[in-house]
């Protein structure tokens, strides 16, 4: 994975998603060469030169000031974390070595043992799940069963039929909420060719993943709420949030998910727990 490339693809990718009317510029018809805007309409929009948009889609970023890419990323329309990625693809990454194999400590071991109505994760920055608890195997699957390198949310979702079944109308969400919250990881951790290497190793093994990637879709994994499927206690509502661990270098989160009080996906979990 190449970083100029991943700046010039992402680039032409939030180009091509807007057409001059979205942005009150003339369509003077006819057909157009690229989808979306082209290159000397978007640079109008940001005040910025043509020079200077140009060398940023070509993936030199290094030359282009903060206040430009600001510019670029108003003009383009784009999102908080969609703008706080390209300023990270802008720039050469700093060094940043590959994370050493996740080791959960001993506090975040005990803090999830202690969540016994809410199952509980700690995911690494490749999306490993590097420690859960009972209730979280009880509701997501045999996470200790599976193979150590597939023990991912990447895998779980693109390749495990049961987590496709759990999911079942909402699985593309899930999925493509992972594949944006990977872009995000992707420029948190610029460098890290161990990140590279599980994204690079998706592309490969999933059509459906590479789909996805290639639309570039970014966006950090914040709270959402999961219908699932249990093939136990069957229709089960949880909320899920993310809590980062900036703390621990080879963890990126605590993943805990809960249900309404007194419903009955709470009634559902009980019921899992005590099994």
């Amino acid at each position: 994975m190449d970083d100029r490339t991943e700046l010039s693809e992402f680039l032409k990718s939030r180009r091509a998603r807007l057409r001059p009317a979205d942005v009150g510029l003339h369509d003077y018809g006819g057909a157009r060469r690229v989808a979306g805007l082209r290159r000397e309409e978007l640079a109008r929009l940001a005040g910025v030169s043509i020079a200077h948009y140009t060398r940023l889609e070509q993936g030199k970023g290094d030359s282009v000031s903060d206040e430009v890419v600001d510019a670029v990323g108003a003009a383009l329309r784009l999102d908080t974390d969609e703008l706080a990625y390209l300023h990270r693809i802008a720039r050469r990454p700093l060094a940043c070595a590959a994370a050493a194999s996740p080791v959960l400590p001993a506090g975040l071991r005990y803090l999830l043992e202690s969540f016994v109505m809410t199952p509980a994760l700690v995911v690494g920055r490749h999306t490993q799940i590097v420690g859960w608890n009972e209730l979280a195997v009880a509701v997501f699957g045999d996470f200790p069963a599976l193979p150590e390198d597939r023990r991912t949310l990447s895998h779980l979702l693109f390749t495990e039929p049961s987590w496709r079944e759990l999911h079942r109308a909402g699985w593309e969400r899930a999925a493509r909420d992972q594949v944006a919250h990977l872009r995000v990881l992707l420029g948190r951790y610029r460098g890290d060719s161990g990140l590279t290497a599980h994204i690079d190793h998706m592309l490969e093994l999933s059509p459906e993943f590479a789909r996805m990637w290639a639309e570039h879709p970014v966006a950090q994994v914040r709270s959402r709420t999961y219908v699932l499927h249990h093939p136990v206690v069957g229709e089960l509502t949880l909320h899920g949030e993310l809590i980062a661990l900036p703390d621990e270098p080879s963890c990126c989160g605590l993943d805990l998910f809960a249900a309404e009080p007194g419903s009955a996906s709470e009634q559902a979990l009980r019921k899992l727990g005590s099994r």
